[in-house]
């Protein structure tokens, strides 16, 4: 089946009554047939009918075997560094979600891994972070909030040939648009709170290998340290997904139209997209990815115009997150990037007037016509420009 297809027929399931939509099994536990055997299910934290119908459509629209549905996007992440042992070396893409900063320095201070955060855009500057101590490399592709793009392919060719394992971050464009697994990659990792559910009303995230010997690791970090999703937000995904393939089709071509009019707008001073990216990155983008996605970000110059710029759109809501079917915008600065610790903040933070938009699926003129009367009403409240600094 196609991806369009799969999202809506996700199979037979545990059903026994031939429900067609995926029945929820809110139980904690389950009646066993016996005091000195088990059933096929025991206790919701190890194992439930709903969480495995979600595992198992996750894994096929990433082109997978295996899956692990998290309490969130964080425990997937925290799932696989636990992969990696006290003295191993972990390598992370430098254009990532402040959040997983955060992670990584605290696994570096209370397990003595050592982290280096490197553009894998440049795989000569990568191949040069690699050592024989490296077990980790994660990236994300397209990257947030710059929209860097690494070459999955050749990127996986190099953490092979270290021995080390290649997890990619593949929240941005979702499984419709890239399969990172089809490209080498050894794990796949979603935070499912953005295009896999769509809807902004679930935190969840994802696993998915072809590895059965990553898999079994990865599934007893979720049933021991318990960060497995619950079988309401499982089932709540599952009517998310059925409209996957519908609602990034339509967000990617709005989207398109949204970055041609910012990158010809006079206040913005550039535009961070696939589609605008040098031509060497962009081909790489065309032989790995079908499309540009729906997010984009913006800089103008000068952080206060930024801000209200920000403040002054109707449509676009200011929230963290991304991927919902209502459009959103932040400053990744000041919301999903804030957490990323002060020490490192001249090197990874991004630019304190980035602004980034997720695209959702109203009427694209209508958000078209939100933006310039934000850009009119910010230039008339902001003051003049300034060089501004990292976050």
């Amino acid at each position: 089946m196609r991806a369009a297809t799969r999202c809506v027929h996700h199979g037979p399931g545990n059903d026994p009554y031939g429900s067609i939509c995926a029945p929820l099994y809110q139980t904690a536990t389950f009646r066993q047939p016996s005091a000195s055997g088990f059933g096929e299910y025991d206790y919701t934290r190890s194992g439930n009918p709903t969480r495995t119908l979600l595992q198992d459509q996750l894994a096929a629209l990433e082109g997978g075997t295996y899956a692990c549905a998290f309490a969130s996007g964080m425990a997937a992440l925290t799932a696989v560094t636990r992969l990696v042992k006290n003295g191993e070396h972990i390598v992370v893409g430098a254009d990532l979600y402040g959040g997983s900063v955060r992670l990584f320095e605290s696994l570096s201070e209370r397990e003595h891994v050592s982290i280096s955060y490197v553009d894998t855009s440049d795989l000569k500057a990568f191949n040069e972070a690699l050592t024989p101590q490296t077990r980790l490399v994660l990236i994300e592709t397209p990257g947030n909030p710059l929209f860097r793009i690494s070459d999955i392919r050749k990127v996986a060719e190099a953490t092979h040939r270290v021995g080390a394992i290649l997890a990619v971050d593949n929240s941005m464009l979702s499984p419709i648009f890239q399969q990172p697994l089809s490209l080498g990659a050894d794990l796949v990792i979603h935070s499912a709170t953005k295009f896999l559910c769509g809807h902004t009303d679930v935190i969840a995230g994802v696993v998915i290998t072809n590895d059965w010997n990553l898999q079994k690791q990865i599934a007893f970090t979720q049933n021991a340290e318990g960060a497995a999703l619950s079988p309401f937000d499982c089932w709540l995904l599952l009517r998310g997904l059925k409209t996957l393939a519908l609602r990034v089709e339509r967000q990617s071509e709005t989207a398109a139209r949204i970055a041609q009019f910012l990158k010809a707008h006079p206040q913005v001073k550039e535009v961070y997209y696939p589609a605008f990216a040098e031509p060497d990155r962009y081909a790489i983008q065309r032989t790995q990815a079908t499309s540009d996605g729906a997010v984009m970000s913006f800089t103008t110059g000068d952080p206060e115009l930024s801000t209200q710029i920000v403040e002054s759109l109707l449509l676009f809501e200011i929230a963290v997150s991304f991927g919902s079917v209502g459009s959103t915008i932040s400053l990744p600065c000041e919301m999903s990037h804030l957490s990323i610790p002060r020490s490192l903040r001249s090197r990874l933070g991004p630019p304190r007037d980035l602004v980034r938009l997720s695209v959702g699926i109203e009427d694209v003129d209508d958000l078209i016509t939100d933006l310039e009367q934000a850009f009119r009403r910010a230039s008339v409240l902001s003051r003049k420009p300034v060089n501004p600094q990292p976050c």
